[in-house]
């Protein structure tokens, strides 16, 4: 595994070139708008509850998140029929997880945005695509976002997009505020919906309390001070960006993350795929950085579940945002000259800071001292210099979300937002089952052109994809 040479944006351009060398018949993805309806939950009680955000809620910064689920031709029903089945199934899932087909408004004594468990219901738009899916362009993101693949429409606190294609595939997208839960949520609502789908009881029962309090009196550590900050929804919509970053979809297969993770070990100590994966990162991202800069910071989103529910993990089932981002930082010359065991003891010390019961308490108090208002750490609003944010969702349901017409062929997680103050990595578990992993980026393009220098990045196609 070469280290990587800082590629110039003529090898970028070199590289993209080839990369799309001889492209399909069909280039240009076209997708029709044919209808779109309100799906509501099936039983849901006449009075209006009001769900208040916790204060671990507030670091949600109202961001859409998407989850892309493509699927072959299905063997039995039409488009027509699965679509109606798919509606059936969403609304009792929405008695289920009543606040998703809420609505999120704000507070006008509090200025904090709460949920209105109204059953306004989720918006469904249903489409039809040109392509067939092994003419696809999976690699990049941008083109499926723009308006395509995705529906964004502020009204909805959910929204799924069910497309059919040419060669009889179907995609489904689902996009969800922020403020209704994180990836651990959202995950249990997907699976829950697939297993009411093909008429089995649900594995897990929702826990819509959100009764994350601070302590009393809130106390917290100073650092958060450093870390943390208070932020208004113009701030979000308005964070600066150097560079216009780029989405991409990979494949990274499981002898690449084995060998990373024997890098990684090489010292003795055994480090976990996802920290070894990060340290080869690291290492390759300051080959790519601009030279007036001396340091460079990474991030792991952390679920604090188990570190808040103690022994018995009681918050297991909790819906709603439970995640904090630890950070590591080092200097660019550090990260040049060390090995990826060293730098991956680097990885592990910063996450082990974030990973136990008082980290989570100190922030609950901090944004407690703060509120109210949204908050956001530092580097994810761009104030923090560069820096890199990994996600790890390898217990996210893929290859499991099988709706009543086989497996997914992909699943991974996309954002329609265009101004963000930080590169992101967003792993997800293949569709294979075989220990290989999606990985959805948000990158400049100078890092995308460094890591697919390397064999460990492989741009998604859909001969990766078997289709």
């Amino acid at each position: 595994m070469p280290s990587p040479s800082k590629p110039s944006m003529a090898n970028w351009a070199n590289h993209r070139e080839a990369l799309m060398a001889n492209p399909p018949i069909h280039t240009e993805l076209q997708v029709t708008f044919t209808n779109k309806s309100i799906v509501k939950a099936t039983n849901h009680s006449p009075e209006p509850r009001v769900l208040h955000l916790s204060n671990l809620d507030l670091l949600s910064g109202r961001f859409p998140i998407t989850y892309f689920y493509f699927y072959r031709r299905p063997t039995a029903n039409s488009s027509a029929a699965i679509i109606d089945a798919l509606k059936t199934s969403l609304a009792e899932t929405l008695t289920h997880y009543y606040p998703f087909a809420g609505t999120i408004l704000q507070n006008l004594t509090t200025n904090e945005p709460e949920i209105l468990c109204d059953n306004s219901g989720a918006l469904v738009v249903e489409a039809e695509a040109n392509l067939r899916l092994n003419a696809f362009n999976f690699y990049d993101l941008d083109e499926l976002l723009r308006g395509k693949l995705v529906t964004v429409n502020p009204d909805f606190a959910l929204q799924i997009q069910i497309t059919s294609y040419a060669c009889g595939g179907v995609s489904i997208t689902f996009t969800f505020d922020h403020a209704l839960g994180d990836a651990s949520a959202f995950g249990k609502f997907l699976l829950a919906w697939s297993e009411i789908a093909r008429g089995k009881p649900i594995s897990t029962i929702p826990d819509h309390r959100r009764n994350i309090l601070p302590r009393s009196p809130p106390i917290y550590h100073p650092d958060l001070d450093d870390t943390m900050v208070k932020c208004t929804m113009e701030e979000i919509k308005n964070i600066p960006t150097l560079k216009k970053l780029i989405k991409r979809l990979y494949y990274v297969d499981r002898t690449s993350i084995d060998n990373l993770q024997k890098l990684a070990s090489s010292s003795g100590v055994k480090r976990t795929k996802i920290e070894a994966f990060s340290a080869y990162v690291w290492k390759i991202m300051v080959s790519a950085m601009e030279t007036e800069h001396s340091r460079c910071k990474m991030g792991w989103l952390i679920d604090g579940r188990s570190r808040l529910g103690g022994d018995w993990n009681y918050m297991s089932d909790y819906i709603g945002n439970v995640l904090s981002v630890a950070f590591g930082e080092a200097s660019i010359e550090e990260l040049k000259r060390n090995s990826i065991s060293e730098i991956a003891d680097v990885v592990h010390s910063a996450i082990s800071k974030a990973t136990n019961k008082a980290h989570f308490l100190d922030l609950i108090d901090w944004i407690e001292c703060h509120r109210p208002g949204l908050m956001l750490s530092r580097i994810v609003l761009g104030l923090g210099g560069p820096g890199l944010v990994v996600s790890s969702g390898r217990k996210f349901p893929v290859a499991e979300l099988d709706f009543g017409f086989g497996s997914p062929v992909l699943g991974t997680v996309g954002s329609t937002i265009e101004r963000i103050g930080v590169s992101y990595l967003n792993q997800r578990p293949s569709a294979k089952g075989d220990g290989s992993w999606t990985v959805s980026a948000i990158l400049e393009p100078e890092l995308a052109a460094a890591l697919e220098l390397d064999s460990v990045f492989q741009p998604m196609t859909a001969t990766l994809l078997q289709l």
